[in-house]
């Protein structure tokens, strides 16, 4: 009879969510300020979604703490980005703003960016793919 062997089952990624969003045909982008190897670079807003939330619950939650708005999370823009050697995992969300307008709250400063403008800004790399996606949106 083969032994059987325990197998420690793999956690599941952490999923960080992001917001794409779009006024007048503009995206909002936000320059980091930390840490310090990421300050400078520029990425959508958002962050960690916390044990008992939804993507959407952390994302709207995320979108007050850093910019003082109020949204409404739409559909997904591009695919989930592994990042962190696979052991967290981006996925972006279209959000619309219900309330307020955008500060740099946790950021250095905030950018609207047409499509033209979309790499005249240094991106994160797991900012890049979604940036890919935004021309379509853009339009």
């Amino acid at each position: 009879m083969p032994s059987e062997q325990y197998v420690k089952p793999q956690p599941s990624p952490r999923v960080i969510v992001a917001a794409v969003i779009i006024a007048g045909g503009r995206v909002l982008a936000c320059q980091r300020s930390a840490p310090p190897e990421a300050a400078g670079k520029w990425e959508f807003p958002g962050g960690k979604v916390e044990r008992g939330e939804t993507d959407q619950q952390a994302l709207a939650r995320e979108c007050v703490e850093e910019l003082g708005i109020t949204v409404e999370v739409g559909d997904r823009v591009g695919p989930d980005v592994p990042l962190a050697h696979g052991r967290a995992v981006l996925r972006v969300y279209a959000v619309e703003v219900l309330d307020g307008v955008p500060e740099a709250l946790e950021h250095s400063a905030l950018r609207w960016l047409a499509v033209d403008q979309l790499n005249s800004v240094p991106w994160l790399p797991a900012d890049v793919p979604i940036v890919a996606e935004l021309p379509g949106l853009l339009a």
